[in-house]
């Protein structure tokens, strides 16, 4: 009974130990994203060209 008093704290302090260190990165601007949003006005028209292809097609093969 005693190992699994053990194996909980010790489980119990890595998980405490993962938060403090995503909420850390996460302060200190780790996960911002400066790159994409600089590009993704260029890839935009590509998208709405895929779907608007998409949707004419699926059109066409109703109305036959």
């Amino acid at each position: 009974m005693g190992v699994i008093y053990i194996l909980l704290t010790i489980s119990i302090v890595v998980a405490v130990v993962f938060f403090v260190s995503f909420i850390i990165s996460v302060r200190n601007g780790q996960y911002d994203d400066v790159y994409t949003p600089s590009i993704r006005m260029l890839f935009d028209d590509e998208l709405i060209k895929e779907s608007k292809e998409k949707s004419s097609e699926s059109v066409k093969t109703k109305q036959s």
